[in-house]
């Protein structure tokens, strides 16, 4: 069972309904903005990992799903807006991360540390392959965003072994928009959000359009993560926070 405290927090596996209701309340006011509860068809069969503060107070979760292998990556969340045909070819166990959300009044950098070592934890004990997901951008409107997805497009595509292809009907297609784009390096930096930016340090890569998701509000860019090919110093690193 997943457990691992770190200073002030703690991340574990859900363990009772109570604890799904309580990411799926934390996850709809970071999406929605307001109280209530986000919950789909997904969550069933996925595991929950909660961050809480020193009392209980839950400041970040996400949710996990498991597959075999490449096979099964039709029945993930990310295939419903994305052709991923072919990483049906992808031959190790992968885990999709989903739903990832830190409370808004919360900023401490350290809970998306402990969060990235839970998963970590996760990743090495069940030796998976990949780890992919929709990593968002606040809002469906890309102007605010064009330096970001200019530095995606520049040095951030998925190989063309794994490419992502459309799907969804409204889609912001950043690579062929930006195509002549020089990115600002600061605005692209501010602009980034805070879980992109951490798979992109690790040698993450995304598709080359972005999805426009109206009921969450969100744009969001399809993202995956060869664990094999992570650089040797942030792999010593993560493992330093799940050890």
């Amino acid at each position: 069972m997943l457990t691992l405290t770190k200073g002030r927090y703690t991340a574990r596996f859900a363990e009772t309904p109570a604890d799904v209701t309580a990411a799926q309340g934390l996850r709809h006011l970071c999406f929605r903005g307001r109280p209530g509860l986000d919950a789909d068809g997904f969550d069933p069969i996925c595991r929950h990992v909660l961050v809480e503060e020193a009392g209980g107070a839950l400041v970040c979760c996400f949710r996990l799903l498991p597959l075999n292998s490449g096979c099964e990556i039709g029945r993930s969340y990310s295939a419903q807006y994305y052709d991923l045909a072919a990483l049906e070819a992808f031959d190790k166990p992968m885990v999709e991360m989903g739903r990832f959300c830190m409370h808004p009044d919360r900023h401490d950098p350290d809970i998306l540390r402990i969060a990235w070592g839970a998963l970590t934890r996760y990743v090495d004990d069940e030796g998976i392959g990949m780890l992919f997901g929709c990593s968002s951008f606040k809002g469906t409107r890309a102007d605010p965003y064009l330096d970001a997805f200019a530095k995606l497009r520049a040095g951030h595509l998925a190989p063309s072994r794994w490419w992502p292809r459309v799907k969804a009907p409204q889609v912001f297609r950043f690579a062929r928009r930006l195509a002549q784009r020089e990115p600002d390096a600061k605005r692209a930096a501010l602009t980034m959000p805070p879980l992109l930016r951490t798979y992109l340090m690790m040698g993450g890569w995304v598709s080359d359009h972005a999805v426009v998701d109206g009921d969450l509000d969100t744009l969001h860019v399809f993202t995956g993560l060869e664990i094999g090919a992570i650089p040797a110093a942030r792999a010593r690193a993560l493992r330093m926070v799940a050890g």
